[in-house]
C-alpha cells in the first residue's frame, strides 16, 4: 500500500504507518479462528491464581506489605480477578487485554507491592500477548494494544515527572555509595525504561510470532488443500479422459467388425443354396470377426476395469495395433467384399517402423472407422488405403489416407461418433483432419498428425 507523502514531512516519516501496519497484519483479510474456552485455559488460571495467592502470602511474611492499608481480601482479591482473565485470553484477546491493562492501573496505584509480584506481571505480560496474537481485526489490535502501551509508559513518565517515584529512590540511595559512570537517580529511570520497554516490546513481538507462525500453518494448509482438490481434479480427468479414449475405441472396434459380419452374412445368404464353400467360407470370415471383436473388446473393457492400475500392471494384455496393421485391415476389407487397395510412402526405409504407438493406434483407428463408414454409408465398389511418413526435418509427419468411390447410401445416416472420434483423435496429437467428399467423386478421410518427440 502507498502511503501519500504530506506536505512538508519526509516520505520515511510518512511510510511509518504503513510500516507499522504491514509488521501486524492490518491488511491481512485472514482471521485467526478463535479456540472455545478450554481445560487448559481454566488450568493455566488456576495454577497461576494459587501461586500467585502462595507467593502473596510469603511476601507478606518477609514484611513487604506491611505499609498497604488495604485489606488482605482485597489483596487476595487482586491477585484472584487478574488470574481468571487468563480464561478468555485466547476467545476475547482485544477484551481481556484492556481489562488487564485496567487491572495493571487501577492495582499500581492502590497496591503497588501486589501489582509487582510476578504472577500478576506474568498475568499482564500474557493478556498483552495474547490480544497480539489472537486478535482476528488487526487494525484494531493495533490501536488497541499501542493505546495500552503508550499509556503505561504515559504512566510511567508521570510517576517520574510529578509522583513520587524520584523522591523515593532519592530516600532509597540516601546515605549508600555508588561508583557507576551516572548517577542513581538516571540510572534508576534508564534501568526502569529498558525494563519495561524489553517487557511490553517482547509481549508485543512473542504474540505477533505467535501470528505469524499460526498465518504461515494455515496457508500451508490452503495450499495443500487446493493442491490436493487440483490433484483430484486432475485424476478425474484423467479418468474421464481413458473413458472417452475406451468408448471411441469401442465404437471403432464394435463399427467395423459388426460391419463385416453384416457384409459376410448377407453373402452367406445369397450364396447359401447354389455355393455351399463359399457359404462356408463367409460364415468361417464371421466366426473370425465376431471372435477378434470380444477379443478387443475384453481388452477395452479390462482397461476400463483396472484405470486405478498403475501402467505396468497391464502387461498381460495383447499389443494394441499400430500402422503395422494396416496391411491386416485392408486384407480383411478385401476379404468382405470391398476391394481395398494399400500403398506406403516413407521418406526413408523403416519410417513407418519409427512412428510411436500411441500415434500408429490413432492412425488405425481412423483407417478402420473410414472403411467401416464406406462399407455401411456408401456405394464404394472400391477404397484404397495409403499411409505416408516423413521423418525428416523440419516438420516431420504421419499421415493416414482413405479414399473411396462412392457416394452416400440413401437410409444410412450415422451418429457423427466416427467422425467426432477422428477430429478427437488428430486434436490430442496436434494433428490436421480433412474428411468429406472430394471434387472428382468418392470421399476422403485424411488424417496428418506431427512426428516430434515433445507433441508424440
Amino acid at each position: 500500500m502507498r502511503v501519500p507523502r504530506l506536505s512538508g514531512m519526509p516520505s520515511s516519516v510518512a511510510s511509518v504507518p504503513a510500516r507499522v501496519g504491514a509488521f501486524f497484519g492490518a491488511d491481512d483479510p485472514w482471521e485467526r479462528p478463535r479456540p472455545p474456552l478450554g481445560r487448559q485455559d481454566v488450568l493455566l488460571a488456576a495454577v497461576v491464581a494459587v501461586v500467585g495467592l502462595a507467593s502473596l502470602e510469603l511476601v507478606r511474611s518477609v514484611g513487604a506489605l506491611e505499609h498497604l492499608t488495604t485489606s488482605r481480601a482485597v489483596q487476595s482479591l487482586a491477585v484472584l480477578t487478574g488470574a481468571a482473565l487468563l480464561v478468555g485470553r485466547r476467545r476475547w484477546p482485544l477484551t481481556v487485554a484492556a481489562l488487564a491493562a485496567s487491572h495493571m492501573l487501577l492495582v499500581g496505584l492502590t497496591m503497588p507491592e501486589v501489582m509487582s509480584q510476578f504472577t500478576l506481571q506474568l498475568v499482564y505480560f500474557l493478556a498483552i500477548l495474547s490480544g497480539v496474537s489472537w486478535a482476528r481485526d488487526r487494525r484494531l489490535m493495533t490501536g488497541v494494544i499501542g493505546a495500552i502501551v503508550l499509556g503505561m509508559f504515559v504512566w510511567i513518565a508521570l510517576q517520574f515527572a510529578v509522583g513520587s517515584a524520584i523522591q523515593d529512590m532519592v530516600d532509597d540511595s540516601r546515605g549508600t555509595g555508588h561508583d557507576g559512570l551516572i548517577g542513581p537517580i538516571p540510572a534508576a529511570v534508564a534501568l526502569t525504561l529498558v525494563i519495561n520497554i524489553a517487557y511490553f516490546g517482547g509481549a508485543v513481538l512473542g504474540g505477533q510470532i505467535s501470528w505469524r507462525n499460526a498465518r504461515q500453518k494455515a496457508l500451508l494448509a490452503e495450499q495443500a488443500g487446493t493442491i490436493r482438490a487440483q490433484s483430484d481434479s486432475l485424476r478425474r480427468r484423467a479418468v474421464t479422459d481413458e473413458r472417452l479414449r475406451i468408448a471411441r475405441e469401442l465404437h471403432d472396434v464394435v463399427g467395423h467388425h459388426v460391419s463385416v459380419i453384416g457384409i459376410q452374412a448377407a453373402a452367406a445368404r445369397r450364396v447359401m443354396d447354389r455355393d455351399p464353400q463359399a457359404t462356408a467360407n463367409a460364415l468361417g470370415e464371421i466366426e473370425r470377426s465376431s471372435r477378434e471383436a470380444v477379443t478387443q473388446m475384453r481388452g477395452l473393457l479390462g482397461t476400463l476395469r483396472d484405470l486405478g492400475e498403475e501402467p505396468g500392471e497391464r502387461d498381460d494384455r495383447a499389443p494394441e495395433p499400430g500402422v503395422d496393421a494396416l496391411p491386416a485391415l485392408v486384407a480383411e476389407r478385401t476379404a468382405s467384399g470391398l476391394p481395398t487397395e494399400y500403398d506406403i510412402v516413407e521418406s526413408s526405409p523403416g519410417a513407418a517402423q519409427q512412428v510411436p504407438a500411441p500415434l500408429g493406434l490413432s492412425l488405425y483407428r481412423v483407417a478402420q472407422e473410414a472403411l467401416a463408414n464406406t462399407t455401411k454409408h456408401s456405394t464404394a465398389r472400391s477404397a484404397r488405403v495409403v499411409l505416408r511418413v516423413e521423418n525428416r526435418a523440419p516438420a516431420p509427419y504421419a499421415e493416414v489416407e482413405v479414399l473411396d468411390d462412392g457416394r452416400p447410401r440413401g437410409a444410412t445416416s450415422g451418429s457423427g461418433l466416427g467422425h467426432l472420434g477422428m477430429r478427437e483423435r488428430a486434436a490430442g496429437m496436434r494433428g490436421e483432419v480433412e474428411i468429406g467428399p472430394r471434387p472428382t467423386g468418392g470421399y476422403r478421410v485424411r488424417v496428418r498428425v506431427p512426428l516430434e518427440a515433445d507433441r508424440a
